[in-house]
């Protein structure tokens, strides 16, 4: 008789009671097992087939677990995880101008971005979230930053219309743009972007500029655009039309566009962002919280637009918990549309994952648990009584689950977090690290 047929080999298999792999949308797959081979997803099968066709260095096996593909925050200011609380319970330009613009005068610099991100890292970590888009000064800083660390992140190369201790003219933001550029665009964990910071801190010149170079680098352009009512009504009045159509006017609206916020749109502009595939990314408890408005998600899914989901930084959140944006999103599109089935949990888990991959346009790296992605993979363990008896996976996983409940999180394969807890970063030196900027920054006027 012939004997049975040799087991391929691979890296790791992780067999999970389910596994929502995203991609098909809403599917939930029972008893599965995801192979994986030199940082990427090789096979999603039953876990039998699995254990039958392949020899693993490391199996896992998680009968309680449920297997996602790692949370994709698709908006943070990350660096700021160090001014988490510093100036609460204030509008939106109070909070900036009076408060963290002047902070951020006093503290920022290399170390200051350095020590933040690694704060957020162990953070989203800790939450099941394996990749980002950044939006901050000291993109040098960061992008170093997130390759030590080994975390996924889009960096953003910050264009703004006054001098900041990154640079001080327009033609410097965007000399030192091109030099960070070329120095990290063949990293295998950071990308790079644009970051104009909004329509009303972004010049014409500046603006077209940006639209230039990320069509010649094929850049995405990441941007705070109509984050309140209040920027249109002085839009209107400087420049005699809202910010979106200023935008399309300079040539920026397309699918490289990363709309952040979009509290403030109306038919039109939705059918825009449909058509020229913009991507929008919702921030629901930052906007909440600053009181800047609703985002009409559930129009804009409805619409096709590509939803995103991110936290926004944690000075105006107060965290990165993307397990509660979830929640708040689909709550807060049914709320605000007067629909119950405005955002499906479905949806949100979706905008949550392979929405930011592709608002990213990483959306054939990650995003989703399918052959030849990244794995970068987060396991849920829905054994606790708070998300028992379990009727429905995906809304156990958005209306029940949190944070608290990831057990395992890979990226690229490589195991970062084992039973809730951080493999390769010293939480105790990260305390240190935020105790020493915390009696730092509550001595600087507008800090305590």
């Amino acid at each position: 008789m012939a004997g049975a047929p040799a087991q391929e080999s691979c890296d790791l298999l992780i067999e999970a009671g389910w596994v929502v792999p995203v991609e098909p949308h809403g599917l939930v797959l029972t008893d599965h097992a995801v192979a994986v081979r030199g940082g990427r997803i090789l096979a999603l099968m039953p876990s039998g087939q699995a254990r039958e066709r392949f020899q693993p260095v490391e199996r896992v096996v998680h009968p309680d677990g449920v297997l996602i593909p790692g949370l994709v925050n698709a908006h943070c200011h990350n660096p700021m995880t160090l001014l988490r609380g510093v100036a609460d319970d204030l509008p939106l330009m109070t909070w900036l101008q009076e408060h963290i613009w002047p902070i951020e005068g006093q503290v920022i610099g290399p170390d200051f971005v350095a020590d933040g991100i690694e704060l957020a890292v162990a953070e989203m970590l800790r939450g099941g979230i394996t990749a980002c888009a950044e939006n901050y000064f000291f993109p040098d800083a960061q992008a170093s930053t997130y390759s030590r660390l080994g975390f996924r992140a889009l960096v953003g190369l910050p264009v703004i219309d006054f001098p900041t201790a990154w640079a001080r003219t327009q033609d410097e933001y965007f000399d030192k743009a091109l030099e960070v550029h070329d120095n990290w665009r063949r990293d295998a964990t950071v990308s790079l972007c644009f970051v104009p910071h909004a329509p009303y801190t972004v010049s014409d010149a500046g603006f077209e500029r940006i639209r230039m170079l990320a069509d010649q680098l094929d850049l995405v352009v990441h941007c705070h655009i109509h984050e309140t009512a209040h920027e249109n009504i002085e839009a209107l009045q400087k420049h005699g039309m809202r910010q979106l159509a200023r935008l399309e006017r300079l040539g920026l609206v397309n699918d490289r566009l990363m709309a952040v916020h979009m509290t403030d749109l109306n038919e039109q502009e939705i059918a825009l962002c449909a058509n020229r595939g913009v991507s929008v990314v919702h921030c629901p408890e930052s906007n909440l919280k600053l009181a800047s408005g609703f985002c009409p998600s559930a129009k804009l899914l409805a619409a096709g637009v590509n939803l995103a989901i991110g936290t926004d930084g944690c000075a105006s959140n107060n965290d990165l918990d993307m397990f509660g944006e979830m929640r708040t999103a689909a709550l807060l599109a049914k709320g605000v549309s007067g629909d119950a089935s405005a955002m499906d949990a479905a949806s949100a888990l979706r905008a949550a994952t392979l929405g930011g991959a592709r608002a990213m346009g990483l959306g054939e790296q990650i995003g989703s648990i399918e052959p030849g992605k990244w794995a970068d993979l987060t396991m849920v363990d829905l054994s606790p009584l708070e998300t028992q008896p379990l009727h429905h996976v995906v809304s156990q996983l958005v209306y029940a689950t949190g944070r608290h409940q990831v057990s395992e999180v890979w990226t690229a394969g490589r195991l970062r977090l084992r039973e809730g807890r951080l493999l390769d970063i010293d939480v105790e030196t990260l305390r240190a690290k935020a105790r020493r900027w915390r009696e730092r920054i509550a001595a600087i006027p507008g800090g305590a």
